[in-house]
Formats: structure tokens, C-alpha cells, sequence
């Protein structure tokens, strides 16, 4: 009897079975190139197969792919507003270990992602993959302009449909033509991207693309105040002249089809990230859409989205490299109230579901999100996982998918996914962060969850407290009984947790990781 062999099988098992040596089937000599669709304030329950009895828009391409593919249930974005979340979608690591303890990355910031900070695009780089990022990056950039330069490019803060308009003088436009002229640093080529296409951010300045770190053109207008109402620009700012804001979404999707059509032609495997500036504001649909879903101009660019997305898939299709792409569709937050929610929700569509809250809340409706891996051999088509899972969880996943192990200092808050998606249906993680607008952190483990104080961002005019908060998600997945006066051990236990999870600057294992900065607690210490 060979004991030799019998060792090694058991011990192959053994690790499989927890999870420590899970790779990519080694039949797949090719590494799979990887699409990843970032929707933009799209709710959990604005997609149809989400929410087939309290959703009203058709969205028959993301069905499509979750019908090939698997859908998670209790996917999560780390944060319940954007700069956060795909920070620590890129990373692995939750953004509150960074400067970023609330809100977002303002107008004109520096980056928030380290230069030397390991993405899932440098990752992919190092394992010999074509990386590039188009639409909507919002994690700032080494922008060229000074301080006293600063009130050049930005008039108020907010715009209120009965301002005049400014008219660009020509102080403004010179310190624009100087500073569009130059290269900007600190933006996606310089972490971990080949190549970048998009916009910045759609409803704030500069109103331009941007390819790689130049604008394409030299802004030289103010946006038109028509431009600012209706959920459409939120931030006065250097624009091209007749810069159309409804033209953002189509030019995205048309690069990402060139990309695909060229990647095609290259032996190098691909990572695409795609965060798309939709449905968040600018509410700018295209005329074929207007009207579409009966509901209003939000519901209409859900589906003007879906559609793009299925642009996407077709050029995958015609590509013929659908076999060996693993196709990922996740949103970086929930619904935005402020779009008409309550609107909907006289219509019969309730953006979120079953969950309560919106954008911007620690509620599960403010994190809790669509999240659908397609991967044909591998995911079972049309399986449903209703397992943990957090969008950190993507770089130890392409980790394992590429037989590599991370380094200490990289993807701390990651775990890997590849389990699930061979379909084990056993937790990855034991717990979860997930972020209010306001930094106010809720915890997860297993179906216990432990808000820290007030859940309510500020978007939505649900009541709240500033009281701890302890729910039983499988009895009660709305939230709707604080359970914390009850159960005060259990409260106790939790608030241990997550000060571990915070002191050690990782909640995987490893070697202990600091901070950027000091994290705030939620309450304060001694409270």
C-alpha cells in the first residue's frame, strides 16, 4: 500500500476542505480573462431576478447572467456610498483602514488608494493580464492645481435651479487651458491599470473624458444650469462646450466593446474593470429610453443600464471568449432615495426589496447588493448561494483562482470566494464590516448583526437613534426589532469583535497590519 499516496490524498482533502488550498481547476490551462461590472447606486431590489414580486423594471440582461451564473444573496459593498466601496473592492481592504472614515473622495482630492497598494489590477499584471478600468473612478488623483487656483474651477458648491449662470472669464479659462494641458497623476495607470476611459465622476467637474492621466480636450465653459436639475450635475465646474451628459453612458459602453473586440485579438489574458456611472445622477437617459419603464427617468436608466450590460455580454459572445471569462456584476451601493424611491414605492417597485434603508444607511439596504459570478465549467448555471460574501473578497479570490498567495500587507479583509463558486455551501468568513455614510460601522456574524449607533446616512427620512442596534437577520431580514436590550452578552461580544478586527488592521489571518490612520469607534470609547 503506498502511504505515501494516501498521506497526500488526506492532507489534499483536508486543506480543500477548509478552504486553504482552494485553486482553479487544473484543467484550465488558460487563465480566465475577468470582467467585472460595477452598476453605480443600483438597488437590490431594482433587478429583477432580486425581486420578481415588488420589481417593476424589466432587466433581462443582468437576468440572463445570473441564469448562466450564481447569484449571491447576501453579497455586500463595504460601504453604503461609493468612494469606499471601491476602494476596498480594488484593495481587499476595508476603507476605514485608510483616511476615509466617512463620506467620500471629495472634488479635486488627492488619491485614496497608497502607490504602493496592492489592486486586483496589480495582481492580475504580475500574472501576465491586460488590465484596464473604464467609467466612473472616484478615488482622486494628483490633480495639478494649487490652492490659490482653486476657486477658478468651481464656482458654489451646490447648484439650485434659479442660480444664473456663470460665464467662464478669461482668468478661468487660461488656469483651465494650463492645468487640462498637463498629465494628471495618481489615477488608475498608476495603480495597476494599463489603460483608463471615463469620467471622474459624471455630475461633478471637470465635464470631459479623461483617457489614461490626460482630459480629452480643454474644458473652457461652465455646464448650462438646465444641467442641474432633475438629479442631473450636483457641482458647478470647467466643462467642454456642449458637453452632453446623457452621452456619458453609451461612449463607456463603447470602449468596453473595443476592448473586448481587441483583447480578442491578444494572447494576454484580460481583467476589465467596468464601474459604470449608472443609474446614479446625472439622471440623463437617451431618447429611446425615455418613458421606458413607466415609473420615471431612474427606472428608465436601470434599464438603459441593462441594456448596456447586455452590449457587454454580445461582444463577449462575438468574441468567442465567453468559455474562459468569469463575469462578475455587483453594484458599490444600494438605491439612492433622493431618485423618486418613494415615488416607486407608491408604483409597486421598492428599489430595495425586502431590506430596510437606502444609500448612505448601515441598514441592509444601504449595502446589501446584487452580486452575480458567471464562470462557465465552474459555477453551476442558475445556482443560488446564499453564503456571507463582501466585494473584498475579489482579490483573494483572483489569489486563488491564480495559485498565488497574497502578502501580508495586501488584501487583509479578503477571503477567498472560489469555494462558493465550485459550489460548497459552507461560510467563508466569520464576519463582515459594512459602513453608513456617516462612518457608523455595522457588523456581521453569521446571522447576527450589530450596528454601532446611528444607522440612518442621512439620505433617507427613516426614524432612528443613536442606540446600539443588535438584529437576527434570518428571523427578521428587515430589521425591524432591536434585539440589543436583550441580549446584552451578545452585544458585548460583537463590540469585542470589531475591536479586534480594527487593532489587528485585518480580519483574515496573518501576520498583524496597521492602519493608516487611527480608526474612529462608533460610540466613541467610554460611551
Amino acid at each position: 500500500m503506498n502511504t505515501k499516496l494516501i498521506f497526500g490524498s488526506a492532507l489534499i482533502s483536508f486543506l480543500q476542505l477548509n478552504g486553504a488550498a482552494e485553486t482553479a481547476p487544473a484543467s484550465k490551462d488558460k487563465k480566465p480573462n475577468i470582467l467585472i461590472i460595477l452598476a453605480d447606486d443600483l438597488g437590490y431590489g431594482d433587478v429583477q431576478c432580486y425581486n420578481p414580486q415588488r420589481g417593476k423594471i424589466p432587466t433581462p440582461n443582468i437576468d440572463r447572467l445570473a441564469t448562466q451564473g450564481m447569484r449571491f444573496t447576501d453579497g455586500h459593498s463595504s460601504s453604503a456610498v461609493c468612494s469606499p466601496s471601491r476602494y476596498t473592492l480594488l484593495t481587499g481592504r476595508y476603507h476605514w483602514r485608510s483616511r476615509l472614515q466617512s463620506g467620500i473622495v471629495n472634488l479635486f482630492e488627492e488619491p485614496l488608494i497608497a502607490p504602493d497598494r496592492l489592486t486586483i489590477a496589480g495582481l492580475a499584471k504580475q500574472h501576465g493580464y491586460r488590465t484596464g478600468c473604464i467609467g466612473k473612478w472616484h478615488l482622486g488623483w494628483d490633480w495639478p492645481i494649487d490652492t490659490t487656483q482653486r476657486k477658478l474651477f468651481r464656482t458654489a458648491s451646490k447648484v439650485n435651479k434659479d442660480d444664473e449662470a456663470p460665464v467662464a472669464t478669461s482668468a478661468n479659462r487660461k488656469e483651465w487651458h494650463d492645468i487640462f494641458s498637463k498629465p494628471i497623476a495618481g489615477g488608475p495607470t498608476t495603480r495597476g491599470f494599463d489603460s483608463y476611459f471615463g469620467t471622474d465622476v459624471p455630475n461633478w467637474p471637470p465635464f470631459c473624458f479623461i483617457e489614461n492621466d490626460r482630459t480629452i480636450g480643454i474644458p473652457t465653459e461652465f455646464l448650462p444650469p438646465e444641467n442641474y436639475i432633475n438629479n442631473l450635475a450636483s457641482l458647478r465646474g470647467p466643462a467642454l462646450k456642449d458637453w452632453k451628459l446623457e452621452n456619458i453612458l453609451p461612449a463607456l459602453g463603447e470602449h468596453a466593446v473595443n476592448f473586448i473586440a481587441g483583447s480578442s485579438k491578444n494572447p494576454a489574458p484580460f481583467l476589465l474593470y467596468l464601474p459604470l456611472t449608472s443609474p446614479h445622477t446625472p439622471i440623463a437617459v437617451l431618447e429611446p429610453w425615455k418613458g421606458k419603464s413607466g415609473l420615471n427617468g431612474y427606472a428608465d436608466l436601470v434599464m438603459e443600464t441593462d441594456a448596456l450590460v447586455g452590449q457587454v455580454l454580445d461582444a463577449l459572445e462575438k468574441s468567442d471568449m465567453v468559455d474562459n471569462t468569469i463575469v462578475i456584476f455587483t453594484s458599490d451601493n444600494g438605491c439612492a432615495p433622493y431618485i423618486g424611491a418613494e415615488a416607486l414605492e407608491a408604483k409597486g417597485h421598492y428599489p430595495s426589496g425586502y431590506l430596510r434603508g437606502y444609500k448612505g444607511d448601515a441598514w441592509e439596504g444601504g449595502h446589501r447588493i446584487p452580486f452575480i459570478v458567471r464562470w462557465p465549467g465552474v459555477v453551476k448555471p442558475a445556482s443560488i448561494c446564499n453564503q456571507l460574501v463582501e466585494q473584498a473578497d475579489l482579490m483573494a479570490t483572483f489569489a486563488a483562482i491564480l495559485s498565488t498567495k497574497l502578502p501580508d500587507n495586501a488584501g487583509e479583509d479578503s477571503y477567498s470566494m472560489l469555494p462558493l463558486l465550485k459550489g460548497r455551501d459552507k461560510p467563508i468568513r466569520e464576519s463582515a464590516v459594512n459602513c453608513s455614510l456617516t462612518g457608523v460601522p455595522s457588523l456581521r456574524e453569521g446571522k447576527w448583526k450589530l450596528i454601532s449607533g446611528k444607522a440612518n446616512g442621512g439620505f433617507t427620512k427613516l426614524a432612528d437613534d443613536h442606540k446600539i442596534k443588535l438584529y437576527n437577520l434570518t428571523d427578521d431580514p428587515g430589521e425591524t426589532v432591536n434585539l440589543a436590550s436583550d441580549q446584552p452578552g451578545r452585544v458585548e461580544e460583537m463590540r469585542a469583535m470589531l475591536e479586534k478586527i480594527i487593532a489587528s488592521g485585518r480580519s483574515t489571518p496573518g501576520k498583524q497590519q496597521e492602519n493608516d490612520v487611527k480608526v474612529r469607534r462608533y460610540p466613541a470609547a467610554g460611551k
